[in-house]
This record gives C-alpha cells, sequence and structure tokens, in this order.
C-alpha cells in the first residue's frame, strides 16, 4: 500500500508542478478526493483563504516544497476517511491511467439504476442485460485501451466491482470496443458507447450485448459534460 501510495503522490505532484494552470490543477485532484477547502486547509495548518488563492491563481505558484506538503495531505485525509480514492487511482495508474486510457473511475456509495445512470448522461439503451444497476463507472478511451491492454490488464479497468458503467469513449460504430470486451470475463453491468448514435451503431452491437447479457447504451453528448454528470452521480 505504501510503495501504491508514494507512485499515487508522485503521479499528483508531478501532474500539479508540471501544468500550466497549477492551482487548477489542485483544485482537481482536492474535489476529485472530495475534500473540501476547509479540510486541506486544517491539515496544512493554514487559512482556507490560502488554499484559495493557489487554486484560483491569486497567490504565485506553489513550489516544490508546497507541492509535496498538499498531496501528501491530500492522501493523509483520505486514508483517515479509509483510503477508497487512494485504492481507485492506484488501480487506475496500474491499468494505465498515464498513458491516457482511463478518462475517469469512480465508485458509488450505492448502487444507481442504469435508468438513472443513462438520464444523466443523455444516453439511449439498445439492448437491455440482466442486471439493472450499476455502482460505479470507468471511462475508458477505446482505441488506446485496445492498442495498449492485455486481457489482464483490461479487467483493472472495472476498479473495485464488475458492478458498473463501462464507457468507451472515440468510437466511430463500437466495434473495437464490443470485440474486445468479449475477451474479458466476467463482464461489466453495462457498455455505453460514446460519440456514436443509435443509427451509426455496429449492426452486430446488440446481438453481442445481448449473448453476454449486458446492458448497451449509445450518447453522443459532449465529453466534458459527460465526465460532469457521471461524477455528480447520486450517491
Amino acid at each position: 500500500m505504501v510503495e501504491a501510495r508514494d507512485k499515487l503522490a508522485e503521479k499528483i505532484a508531478g501532474e500539479i508542478a508540471l501544468s500550466e494552470d497549477p492551482g487548477a490543477t489542485l483544485r482537481k485532484w482536492r474535489t476529485d478526493f472530495e475534500i473540501a477547502q476547509n479540510d486541506l486547509a486544517d491539515e496544512l495548518d493554514v487559512s482556507v483563504s490560502v488554499i484559495s488563492d493557489y487554486e484560483t491563481g491569486r497567490r504565485e505558484n506553489p513550489g516544490s516544497g508546497t507541492i509535496r506538503r498538499t498531496v501528501k495531505a491530500l492522501l493523509d485525509i483520505d486514508e483517515y476517511r479509509g483510503g477508497a480514492h487512494i485504492r481507485q487511482h492506484t488501480r487506475a495508474l496500474s491499468a494505465g491511467v498515464d498513458s491516457g486510457i482511463i478518462l475517469d473511475l469512480h465508485e458509488y456509495r450505492a448502487n444507481v439504476s442504469l435508468a438513472q445512470c443513462y438520464e444523466n448522461i443523455e444516453a439511449t439503451e439498445v439492448e437491455t442485460g440482466e442486471r439493472t444497476t450499476v455502482a460505479g463507472h470507468t471511462v475508458v478511451d477505446s482505441v488506446e485501451a485496445i492498442r495498449h491492454l492485455s486481457s489482464s490488464e483490461f479487467y483493472n479497468l472495472y476498479g473495485q466491482s464488475t458492478n458498473r458503467a463501462l464507457v468507451f469513449t472515440n468510437n466511430t460504430s463500437g466495434k473495437g470496443a464490443l470485440v474486445a470486451l468479449r475477451v474479458i470475463n466476467p463482464t461489466p453491468n453495462a457498455v455505453v458507447l460514446h460519440g456514436v448514435s443509435e443509427a451509426e451503431l455496429w449492426e452486430y452491437a446488440p446481438d453481442l450485448a445481448r449473448s453476454e447479457n449486458i446492458s448497451l447504451a449509445v450518447t453522443t453528448i459532449d465529453i466534458d459534460l459527460l465526465l460532469e454528470r457521471l461524477r455528480d452521480a447520486p450517491e
């Protein structure tokens, strides 16, 4: 766990330090870890205004020492709370997040109905599966995943459970993503193909989904809005 945490800390610190907007990147990680500004300020023994000033760019970009202390504080707080976000991100890291394969991975605190999930991301279900809820999501660049991941690494995309929606972006018909999914066992509860409409969907896609007993949906919502709405899923 310590080694995994160290690798994650290195990744977060490097991303902040190399960002064109370090404050915004810091805010992204803080909110991703679901840590309020005042909680981070308390851990660092600084005022909330200091955190706010860094995140909004009102204060000069943080130096390497400040970044290290801030990242350590984020991870310490998460560990106090059970370490759920550390586990999510280290699993994602091992599955290839550094190469841009995983765009988002999140576990929910309770099951969410697929109907609600699809409504949130403006998705159309084209094939109904045997399971009707999900407890998390993973958003994957389908081209990068197919090019770089082995079948065992593909399974790591699931996070803590296959009870989730596996969202593939960068689709033209969905053929590649669904063919690749056939080598994975067990399969996720649902697959969402982003960037392709029902009319553009590969003609055999519903048959493949039916054979695997998974729900299949498509959506053409803007990618940033897709990620935002998935992260705001009811918990």
